[in-house]
């Protein structure tokens, strides 16, 4: 396939030079604006305490001079022999570190706030690299900040399990707990730097890469008696893990007793690069899906952005632009990426906010999570997909509990569909493996349906009426979940790159001719020969229908961008991209919520306390394609998510 380029994407993306071109429509280009003001300060500007630095570990480290001549606070090596084994390079592993995998070091750099405390501990861990080219101090940036911003930031150093080795992603989840471990040993030594600095009931991990599993797999530790592989090892740890974060994170290649980890009941946040060449797919969606809250008055959040152009060393400052190592200039597309600030400056802001609502309470955050428009100003201009749920929110259909495709989730709830092209529930994909032996699923379920009302035959101006896609709510079920005004409905969703054809006519031959509001909308031209648009936009309503009968409707588009994916070329050549990856772009479901203050606006008569039925109907373009999941209720105040936002 053939590339075209394109400056004016270029100039629109804030990107330096001329990169394949996007084929952006306003929608797409519009995202970069502000909508609505946030009420909340940038999250990712410094703020107003002095930064203190310093580093901790064995004092004997044989490379590092940081861990050997520096340290402030010496510490012990620890045995994880028991999660590390080092196989054919042993010998020569153990002779350039100077120890084994049964006395490695405790090893961190630590940016602190001058100032009283306590305050939150964050660990964030760099992923695998080339073991000599030391990845700790490449998170200097959120050091700086955080720190500034009333956090204690240490960046652990894990570069001994760093390399050719493979199955330590439990070792480095366990090692960011011993090193929790330590804070709390700090905090209570008379005379240590951190006595009594520390807010042990709020600890948050970050990793990246390899570290964005550890994180999830520490978070499971946490709750364990025993290590799961070998009960032998027990554990002691029992935190107060208020969330985690994984920054282009691996999935899978820890599997405890041959499954995956699970987190539950604490907050998420995970984002990732569309041109990552390192982990090329959204890994972090699984362990996404897989995160339970158990109980809604508990309040947690998850949240998962795709960031259009970023790559994967760009959020470490040591690893940079070259994905695959030195020889990244030959084999990556590296022209179109967005600068390592711009993709930083992201970091900062949701990571700076993300803790602020975690260990703060800071909810006037939320709305970014939800949709990033509200501070288009402060983002860097490229594109972005998110996700977002909460533990208020409940599930009329998720697709994961049976084969029946007329039923929802919730007991009761079932599925019709009217005048679909197609209609099925399947898993999901991503675009590619990543390694050999992972799979391409994302490991959840949705519903993919199509359309056309549009009827076959030469009159292309006929059209039936909208196609629809509904899910019917038992009676009672909007009263028990105590259903009101300030309740929101939520979903995800994403358009394919299908179009489907027309429909078949009417047994009699003629079209329906009694065109009511939901009929589609009419055809472009009377002119058969007319070609249809190569990507025409998706748009649809979305309809509340309540015990009575009546019906109120909002237009998805002006609760975010309805975009179809994201073209992404990331290799120099096309045979080598067809041969890693499946599709050239990755199907990320973005999160649509709407309060149902917004329908009652539409109408009055409307009764959200005996909803009856909620309704996808496919009358704002003529044909299309959407895939679904998640759609469901949330009861959380709209104050935090905002509604419509005016203005593009």
């Amino acid at each position: 396939m053939k590339r075209t380029y394109s400056c004016l994407a270029a100039v629109v993306l804030g990107v330096a030079a001329c990169t394949p071109a996007l084929k952006l429509t306003p929608s797409d280009a519009d995202i970069v604006l502000a909508r609505q003001a946030l009420d909340a300060p940038d999250p990712g500007q410094r703020g107003s305490y002095g930064v203190r630095t310093l580093y901790y570990g064995s004092g004997t480290d044989k490379n590092r001079a940081e861990y050997r001549d520096s340290v402030s606070i010496t510490t012990p090596t620890v045995d994880v022999s028991k999660m590390v084994s080092l196989g054919a390079s042993a010998s020569e592993r153990n002779e350039y570190w100077g120890f084994t995998p049964k006395e490695m070091p405790l090893n961190a750099r630590v940016w602190y706030p001058d100032g009283d405390g306590p305050f939150p501990l964050v660990l964030v861990v760099h992923g695998n690299h080339n073991m000599k080219d030391f990845s700790d101090p490449g998170y200097d940036y959120f050091g700086e900040l955080l720190a500034s911003r009333g956090y204690i930031l240490a960046s652990v150093d894990e570069n001994f399990i760093n390399g050719g080795i493979r199955g330590e992603n439990d070792a480095r989840g366990w090692f960011l707990l011993r090193h929790v471990q330590l804070f709390e040993e700090f905090n209570e030594e008379a005379g240590n730097p951190f006595e009594g600095l520390v807010d042990m009931s709020n600890i948050v991990l970050m990793g990246h890469s390899r570290g964005g599993e550890a994180v999830a797999n520490a978070a499971a530790f946490n709750n364990l008696s025993y290590y799961p592989d070998d009960a032998s090892l027990e554990f002691d740890f029992g935190f107060d893990i208020q969330g985690i974060v994984s920054i282009a994170p691996v999935d899978g290649q820890y599997l405890p007793t041959g499954r995956p980890v699970v987190v539950e009941d604490m907050s998420y946040l995970t984002f990732h690069g569309s041109h990552d060449g390192d982990v090329t797919s959204f890994h972090g969606l699984r362990i996404y899906d897989r995160l339970r809250f158990n109980d809604p008055d508990d309040f947690n959040f998850k949240s998962a952005i795709y960031v259009y152009r970023a790559n994967h060393g760009q959020w470490n400052t040591v690893w940079g632009p070259h994905d695959n190592g030195p020889r990244s200039p030959r084999i990556l597309d590296l022209r179109g990426l967005i600068t390592p600030e711009a993709q930083q400056r992201f970091a900062e802001i949701y990571v700076s906010a993300f803790l602020d609502i975690v260990t703060k309470g800071d909810k006037r955050y939320l709305p970014i999570f939800r949709d990033h428009r509200v501070i288009g100003q402060w983002l860097p201009e490229t594109m972005y997909i998110t996700r977002f749920e909460t533990s208020a929110f409940r599930s009329l259909a998720d697709y994961e509990e049976d084969i029946d495709v007329t039923s929802g989730s919730e007991r009761g709830v079932t599925i019709q569909g009217d005048s679909l092209a197609s209609w099925s529930e399947s898993t999901l994909l991503l675009r590619s493996s990543n390694r050999a032996n992972t799979s391409a699923s994302q490991e959840n379920q949705g519903v993919t349906v199509g359309w056309n009302n549009r009827i076959a035959g030469a009159d292309t101006t006929a059209h039936g009426p909208a196609a629809r896609y509904s899910l019917h709510l038992p009676e009672g079920l909007a009263a028990d979940w105590r259903l009101w005004s300030g309740s929101t409905f939520d979903f995800t969703l994403a358009p394919t790159n299908t179009v489907p054809g027309p429909r078949a006519a009417p047994d009699d031959g003629e079209a329906d001719e009694n065109q009511d509001e939901d009929a589609g909308p009419p055809a472009r031209s009377g002119n058969s020969d007319e070609e249809e648009p190569e990507d025409p936009p998706v748009d649809l309503s979305i309809e509340i229908e309540d015990a009575a009968g009546v019906r109120a409707r909002v237009t998805l588009s002006d609760y975010g961008a309805v975009r179809r994916p994201l073209e992404t070329y990331v290799m120099r050549r096309g045979d080598l991209e067809a041969n890693r990856f499946q599709t050239h772009w990755e199907l990320i479901l973005q999160t649509f919520s709407i309060p149902l203050s917004d329908f009652l606006a539409d109408d009055r008569e409307l009764d959200v306390r005996s909803i009856r039925a909620v309704h996808f109907v496919f009358d704002r373009v003529h044909a299309g394609e959407v895939v679904l999941d998640q759609i469901g209720f949330s009861d959380l105040d709209p104050a935090f998510l905002g509604s419509r936002v005016d203005g593009r």
